[in-house]
């Protein structure tokens, strides 16, 4: 089995003192269908070096990683076969700041509290990740 590496974060922001997360579409992905900033690992970066580049890459945020805090995903891939896909994704806090998506990559993005964010994941795994950073976060 081969492996691929990625690394991102639940990105947030608090709004009113309400955290409001930062979801992504990539232009391969259907409508409806948002998940987290995240990319590929570079050699010699550490997971932290990869989500941090990575959330500036296709939102243009420079974030603050929390402590504490660390999810991991992992499935096969359609293409090459006997891959499997192992995303590492931390929660990321930024403050004032715009959002500025990288348009060769992404088709949209949304900005938006716990419940509707929620409703925007379609995969369980997105799902449970920001449900576990949503409870970190307000405990």
């Amino acid at each position: 089995m081969n492996y691929e590496y990625s690394c991102g974060a639940v990105v947030f922001t608090r709004m009113v003192g309400v955290p409001h997360y930062v979801l992504v579409r990539a232009k391969d992905q259907p409508a409806g269908c948002h998940g987290f900033p995240k990319g590929h690992m570079e050699p010699g970066e550490t997971e932290e070096q990869t989500a941090l580049r990575e959330i500036y890459e296709e939102v243009g945020l420079r974030v603050r990683l929390l402590e504490g805090f660390r999810a991991v995903t992992e499935y096969t891939l359609p293409w090459p076969p006997d891959t499997r896909k192992r995303v590492v994704f931390f929660l990321a806090e930024y403050e004032n700041q715009q959002i500025t998506i990288q348009e060769s990559e992404l088709a949209s993005y949304a900005l938006a509290p716990f419940d509707e964010a929620l409703a925007l994941t379609e995969f369980a795994d997105s799902k449970q990740i920001l449900t576990d950073a949503h409870a970190f976060l307000t405990k």
